[in-house]
């Protein structure tokens, strides 16, 4: 026996059109609510980090718990279901053994689809809802959300939910800006510290100027005095040299 996807049925408009989900039939197809959508939508987006054309496959536990997720880009020439499908199943392969040996599904696949345009329906996301369905049963799981990534926010369709963070474009405002440098989560971190030589130059310079603070009137001062400077110049040197005695 010999495992494999099936050629698609079809390329011309007619079939590819068979192969899209409309609105109205999503929302009849019985797709349960998440609970906290806007924290499903921020935990995938940290831990891919989409851009648009990136799709992020996710499957939830019976808790909504994260089981496994993977993200892939995808670029057809045509909206296809079939090639959707296909992309998706290559993937929740890599990730998760299927449930197929399940009486019933336990756990739920949602899409995350990051793209420009506009937040709501487009061909694209019908072509993506027919492979998603379709992905589910071959995998043996329950066919979950389809949410949208756009400039303007995110949004799960069918819903009616959405916020305005993250979007497609808030990796573009997370960039470091001069002076800083950026951390493995994009965060903003301070820049590293100058090298030793720099640190010892600052170093001196600070001293010399701690040194002008402390004796404004530029008058050079020895760490110590000397017994001449104390008693004078002219008793020190009659004593370092004494005169010869004179003689008889």
């Amino acid at each position: 026996m010999t495992f494999g996807f099936a050629p698609s049925p079809g390329s011309d408009p007619v079939s590819r059109l068979g192969r899209m989900l409309q609105p109205a039939e999503w929302a009849a197809a019985g797709i349960p609510l998440l609970r906290d959508p806007r924290e499903i939508v921020t935990g995938l987006y940290e831990r891919h980090l989409p851009r648009p054309s990136t799709t992020v496959i996710a499957v939830l536990g019976p808790e909504e718990r994260l089981v496994a997720s993977a993200s892939f880009s995808q670029h057809p020439a045509r909206p296809d279901g079939w090639e959707y499908r296909n992309a998706l199943l290559g993937q929740l392969r890599q990730v998760i053994p299927h449930d197929l040996r399940l009486r019933a599904p336990v756990r739920t696949a949602v899409l995350l689809c990051c793209r420009l345009g506009e937040q709501g329906w487009t061909a694209v996301d019908g072509a993506w809802m027919w492979g998603l369905r379709d992905a589910c049963t071959l995998h043996g799981l329950r066919c979950g959300a389809y949410i949208t990534l756009t400039a303007t926010g995110w949004q799960v369709l069918g819903e009616g939910r959405g916020g305005r963070r993250p979007s497609a474009v808030t990796l573009q405002e997370r960039s470091p800006s001069k002076g800083q440098a950026a951390s493995a989560d994009g965060a903003h971190a301070p820049a590293p510290p100058p090298p030793s030589s720099a640190r010892r130059t600052n170093a001196v310079t600070n001293g010399r100027q701690a040194a002008s603070a402390s004796n404004p009137t530029g008058t050079p001062r020895s760490s110590h005095q000397t017994p001449a400077a104390r008693t004078g110049g002219n008793d020190a040197a009659a004593r370092q040299h004494p005169r010869p005695a004179a003689a008889l």
